[in-house]
Formats: C-alpha cells, structure tokens, sequence
C-alpha cells in the first residue's frame, strides 16, 4: 500500500475534523430538540396539576426554596460571585495544567470509519421523509391567521385530486398539484388516506374550531375549498372520475384513431360556474337535461358548452371573475354583463367579439373601439370610444385608430358597459381570441367564454398560443391583419366565431395539436373503429384505475348510498373488485360496506396499512347538525381524525375534506404527512446497534 504523502494526511486530518465537528452540531440539536419537548412535557404537567397542591405545600410550611418543583433554588449575590471566582479559577488551572485539554481528540481509523457510517445513516434517514409545503395559490386559499378571510382565494376540488393522484403516482400522474402545493419525495409516501365527511363546512370548522382539536394539532396545512356541494354537484364524482390529458389522448389515438368514445368530461361546467356567477336555477330534471344536451342546432356535433372555459381556466387565462379575496380587490371597479344568468346550453346564442384600444396618460391601454358579430356573421354592435383620459399613442399599426377617427366622439366606457348589459342574452356566450384582455379593457365580467386561443392550438404547447392571424390562415383560409391600417374589431371578431363554428362542425379535437398528437387523426379514423368502443372502456379513467396501474390496491370505505355512487365509476373498469370479506391479494378494489358512519371509520383505520389509497367517505345528516346535537356530532368528527391519524402509517399523506353545504358555505381540506415520533437520534442509535 502507498504511504500517503504529508499533504494528503493533512486533507485527511481536515475531513476528519469537519466529520467530528459535523457529528457533535447533530447531537446537539438533537439535544435542544429532546429538552425542548421535555420542557414543554413538565409545563403541561404543571399545568395541569391541581391549585391545591401548591396550598397543602405552604400550608404544611414548605418554603418556595424547598419546594422540589422549583427548577432554580434562590442564591444571594454574593454565592453566585463566590461561585464564578471558583469556577474561573479552576478553568484557568486545568488550562495550565492541560494545554491541549481545550483541543478535540483526534479519531482513529476505527473511530473515523464508524462515524463516517453514522453521518452516512442520517442523511439516508433524512433523504427518506416526504416534505410538503404549499405554493402562492395554496399559500391564498390557506386559514392560517395571517391569511385574512376577505383575502382568501379557495382552490378546487379538482387540485385535492390532483395531490392524491401525485401521492400515489408521482411523475407518472395524469395531472400535477403544481399550481397550488410541493410534494417533495413523493416516491417515499407510504400510503394515502382520505376522509371524506359530508355535510360539514368551512363556517362549521371556524365557528367551532375548539372543538376539532386533533385536526388543528396534527393536519397542519388547512384550507378553503370550494366543493361541488356549493353548486349541487357531486363529490364522490370529481374525486373518482380523471379526465383524459393530452398525452393519454394522444396515447389512444396512436392506438385507437379515435377519441370518440374515450374522452370524458368530468363535471359539469356550468354547474361549477354558479360558484362564481350569480345564476338562475333550471326546474329540469336530470332526464330533462340530458334531453336538452343531445339537441343540438344543426351544424354542431358536439354540445358547444364543451367548449366553455372552467372556472380554473378563467383564472389560469387571467380573466377578471367575481371572486372574493384578493381577487375582489383588484376587480372592485369591474361590473357584471348581467346582474343574474341563465344556465348556458347547447342552443345558447354565440357572439363574436373584439376591441382596440389605445395607450394614454396612465401609461395602460384603454378601450377606443368595440364590435361585436351574431352566429351569421352580421355585426350587431360597433362603436368607437373616447377613453377617459388623454390619448399618448393611437398604437395605429394594431389598433387601426387615428386621431381623426375619434374627433366628436362623446361616447364613453360606461355608456358601452350599459349598452352590452342590454345588449347581451343572460346565457351569451362570447368569443374570441384571448379575450381576457378584452374584458379587462372593458372592465366587465363575464361567465361563458369560448377562446380561440386555448380551443385551437398549433404549438402542442397549452403554454404556447398561436396567433389569430396564424388559425384564420391554416383553418379558414383567410388573410385577416394584413391592412396598413391596422387590425379591425369587425374582421377580427368574425374570424373568431367562424373559427369557434368549425371546431363545433367537427370535433372537440380538431385543431388542436395537444389533443391530436402529430395530427394523425384523418389517416387513423378509417382504421380499427370496431375496436374503439370496446377497447376505450377498457382504458382506465377513475383514480382508482390509476391506483391499480402500479400493482397497488385501494379501499372505498362507507355506507350503501355512497357505494354505489362510487360504484359508477369501476362498472366499465377492468378491474378486479370484491367486497370486504373476500378480498385478497390477487384484487385491486375493496369495497367496505359499513353500517354506519361510526364503523366506516373504524373499519378503515384498520385496514388503511394494507393499501396504498384508502378512501373513507361519510355523510353527516342535517338532523346532526341541529344545535342541541351540534356538540355530540363534532366531538365524534374530532374522533374519527384522530382514529385515522393514528392508524396512518409513518410518511403517510392524511387528507380529510368537509364536504361543504349544499347551495352555500365552503368546503375545507386538511392535511398533513404523519412524521417520526421517536426522536431521530435514538433512531440512529437502534439501528446502528442492530
């Protein structure tokens, strides 16, 4: 073996050094850690130990100097000196005595090598818990005190959704939980548990939060949720059903040739946008509706409500909506086009829309010129505007206005604002090419949007937009924007509704390259269309089929009512499914019926360490939310969380939702990943021993 040279020991000395100093900093915050909780241990304990205590311990004449609970006996003055002169006295002698004794031991090959495996040990130990932290937008729809309540922006249930879905499947997820919270190490997730309780809602939770004490003490990150009860929609639905994302489509078409029978929707648009909007309530039936969305005017193939942008589109795509929170601080002087609504159908009328504007003196664009178009193309509306204040630059080459076009016009923003408030059906739905900045421009709010920008798309990039002059030319053959003059509303408009038509003449895929994939459709469609009905069924769309795809199993918790709704989602699934009793390894489902709301929870608290997803769903019933049993019933709540949470697994994501209140308040969601109670370093001490 090479004897090592004089500047390589000093290297080595070095590492062992930095090793050793490195080791001694762990234990001591390992130490701090330790006495902190013991600290915190004895001054419950004290707290909670009866007053006539201390009265027996004076009556009996104990001195607060005897006393032994006292953590510090009183001393004079003159000990505590005494004492330091001693003490620093003594130091001095020993550092004479010793001079190397202020100097670390150096380790031996033994001792270095042992410790080099330790340190080894932790960092594998830390590298293996999940972490969970919540972005801007969870950050706003967050009940932590320093979010104020007016300035909360509640997220959806579809983002609770996409969390599970990352938990248990990582990169490998349909959609990701970016937009609101981090899951970092999600591959060390042991499992997901979620408790659904219906009938319970945010104002239940902030008005009695004393009484949930085992959620406010161990599901750290709470927020406001906005849930499908709010808008009668169904809950078990938007947690079961995933919709289809570009690369799956593209996957089937590349098999199939066809997403005809593949692509689902989940939910229904309009219901979700009476969240939002203030809107009539329809007396149909649920026959009735679906006897309304298969008739469709002539030229559609498909309901053009498809089209509409969510609620979680809008505000992706910046449009201004009637949110509360921040969001009705910045839109405080924006109107509504209607002060009440009516459901958007498949016959509900279509406009064509576009404005110009120009930049003045407080250095933003103002509206200069507006038009709108009719489904035959006829221009209904088109009026030049004198913005409020001064013009700096007519913006010529893209606007198309001129100084001279706008002497003598008197007409202003709010004569336009009126003038489509009674313009426009309560059920329009506008089009156009990035409307938002529309709508900004004309500082109004509007439910039904159909853009051109997001239903077409030529990039394969939903972040990358293609140009209105781009769509006209490729798919309406149209030379629209080439003018010296600058762009015109009236053009621009008519090629935006012509657009919206030919999608609906077509299909809900057609132009747009994230769906279409390499635009194969036309030569794939003549091939294998006896396979597709047969075969997309087989394609798995509920999150319990995505559960399944990575050889895990899932457990659905709850009462016959909720079994069966939940039992929708898995007929047409190749799934293996089978009930509580009969269930082994060889099955991917578990379908738990349980008596009551009591046992859902405890069944599932002990069967939640033999799946990766365990989903236990209960309802609470309006004759329990009454006054005089309003006590009883959150005091069991507060029960069933801290069963759950106990009888998670170490790393494991706890999620539990309130429901919300049917047409009203809110929904919450809770979480947290449970960490490691024993202290991580008697943890390392056990596991070096074995």
């Amino acid at each position: 073996m090479k004897t090592p040279t004089d500047k390589q020991l000093q290297r080595i000395e070095k590492k062992r050094r930095k090793m050793e100093a490195l080791l001694e900093i762990t234990k001591l915050n390992d130490k701090d850690r330790e006495a902190r909780a013991l600290a915190e241990k004895q001054a419950n304990m004290e707290v909670e130990q009866p007053e006539e205590l201390a009265n027996v311990s004076s009556s009996n004449g104990v001195s607060s100097s005897d006393n032994p609970n006292r953590k510090r006996p009183c001393s004079t003055t003159e000990d505590v000196n005494a004492e330091n002169v001693n003490h620093e006295k003594n130091l001095q002698d020993s550092q004479q005595s010793d001079p190397l004794s202020n100097k670390k031991p150096r380790l031996s090959g033994e001792e270095f090598l042992k410790l080099k495996q330790e340190l080894k040990l932790r960092k594998a130990k830390l590298q293996a818990i999940p972490r969970f932290h919540l972005r801007t937008v969870g950050e706003n729809a967050s009940l932590n005190a320093n979010v104020k309540t007016d300035d909360r922006i509640p997220i959806f249930l579809s983002d609770v959704q996409h969390l599970l879905l990352y938990s248990l499947l990582g990169h490998h997820s349909p959609y990701l939980p970016a937009r609101w919270c981090v899951l970092e190490k999600f591959n060390k997730v042991t499992h997901t548990v979620v408790l659904v309780i219906e009938g319970l809602s945010l104002y239940h939770f902030l008005a009695y939060e004393s009484m949930f004490s085992n959620i406010t003490a161990k599901l750290d990150f709470r927020l406001e949720l906005v849930t499908p009860a709010a808008y009668g929609g169904s809950i078990v639905e938007e947690l079961s059903a995933v919709p289809l994302t570009g690369t799956q489509s593209r996957r089937l078409i590349a098999q199939f040739g066809s997403l005809e029978s593949a692509l689902q929707s989940t939910g229904d648009l309009v219901k979700l946008l009476k969240v939002v909007f203030p809107m009539h309530s329809t007396a149909m039936n649920d026959k009735e509706k679906a006897r309304e969305k298969m008739q469709l005017p002539p030229n559609d193939k498909f309901p053009r409500t498809q089209l509409l942008l969510s609620p979680w589109q809008l505000v992706e795509e910046n449009y201004p909506l009637p949110l509360k929170g921040e969001l009705a601080k910045r839109y405080s002087k924006y109107i509504l086009t209607k002060d009440m609504y009516d459901e958007a159908t498949p016959k509900s009328p279509m406009f064509g829309l576009d404005c110009e504007m120009c930049r003045t003196t407080t250095g933003l664009l103002e509206l200069t010129r507006i038009s709108i178009v009719d489904e035959s193309l006829n221009v209904i509306f088109d009026r030049l505007v004198k913005p409020d204040n001064d013009i700096t630059d007519y913006l010529t080459r893209y606007s198309g206005i001129t100084k001279e076009m706008l002497d003598g016009v008197t007409t202003t923003l709010s004569d336009i604002q009126q003038s489509l408030r009674d313009l426009l059906p309560a059920d329009a739905i506008l089009v156009g090419q990035s409307l938002n900045s529309d709508l900004h421009t004309l500082k109004m709010m509007h439910p039904y949007i159909i853009d051109t920008s997001v239903i077409f798309n030529m990039t394969g990039d939903r972040y990358r937009k293609t140009k209105l002059q781009i769509l006209a030319r490729e798919f309406l053959s149209e030379q629209i924007q080439h003018s010296k003059n600058g762009h015109c509303s009236m053009e621009d408009s008519r090629a935006s509704l012509r657009l919206a038509q030919l999608k609906l003449s077509q299909s809900i895929h057609f132009g747009d390259a994230v769906l279409l994939g390499q635009q194969e459709l036309e030569s794939r469609q003549k091939q294998k269309k006896d396979q597709v009905k047969a075969e997309a069924q087989k394609y798995g769309t509920s999150i319990f089929s995505h559960v399944a795809k990575n050889k895990r199993t899932a457990a659905i918790i709850g009462r016959e009512d909720v079994l069966n709704e939940y039992s929708k989602y898995l007929q047409n699934s190749s799934l293996s499914i089978m009930d509580d009793k009969h269930f082994n390894q060889d099955d991917q489902v578990r379908l738990v019926m349980a008596d009551s709301n009591k046992h859902a929870v405890s069944r599932a608290s002990q069967i939640a360490l033999e799946h990766a997803f365990t989903l236990s769903h209960v309802r609470v019933e309006e004759e329990k939310l009454k006054e005089e049993h309003l006590e009883k019933t959150f005091r069991s709540v507060n029960k069933w969380v801290s069963k759950v949470w106990q009888h998670s697994a170490v790393n494991g994501l706890v999620c539990v939702i309130f429901g919300g209140q049917d047409n009203a308040a809110n929904g919450a969601c809770f979480l947290n990943i449970k960490k490691e109670a024993v202290p991580l370093r008697t943890m390392l001490k056990t596991e070096a021993q074995s």
